[in-house]
């Protein structure tokens, strides 16, 4: 078993370690990724969600939407998987909180999702030396530059390993 506070020694490692985690610090995501019907329903059902807005084309369009609207979890959940390999692939602990998620404008199947991520806060942890607290705010917009949501994640980071 791989002692507390310390990365695995096969770990993939692309994230940043807490110290790389400065407050102020904003990363633009290289990774895009346009949503797609399929990914919609699959989510939706999986995730026993029966709202015909996700799902029903034509109750949706008799909304002031006029289509189905992607799930909102599906798009928390693409919003936090795209930071994951600039920010915490290999060198998280554990995520410990989302808070504060916003939906300021719909996602809609087709629609391209775009995020960038501020680090707000960052603290040694009182109970683990070889981690520290830093909290995320992730902004995704879609490809019309439009805010589609927002939320503060809390992750548990590793410190660099030392030699």
């Amino acid at each position: 078993m791989t002692p507390p506070d310390t990365v695995p020694p096969d770990a993939a490692v692309s994230g940043r370690w807490f110290e790389e985690l400065e407050v102020g610090t904003v990363v633009h995501h290289a990774v895009r990724r346009t949503v797609t019907e399929t990914d919609n329903v699959l989510f939706t059902t999986m995730t026993m969600n029966p709202a015909p807005l996700h799902l029903d084309h034509d109750y949706a369009s008799r909304t002031e939407f006029g289509k189905p609207l992607v799930n909102s979890m599906f798009t928390l959940a693409l919003v936090v998987g795209i930071s994951v390999p600039e920010l915490t692939l290999g060198t998280i602990v554990a995520q410990l909180g989302l808070d504060a998620a916003a939906f300021p404008a719909p996602v809609f199947q087709g629609d391209t999702v775009r995020v960038e991520t501020e680090v707000v806060e960052a603290r040694a942890s009182g109970s683990r030396p070889g981690a520290g607290i830093v909290v995320f705010a992730h902004r995704a917009y879609n490809q019309r530059g439009e805010l589609v949501c927002t939320v503060r994640r809390t992750g548990l980071m590793h410190r660099r390993p030392t030699a």
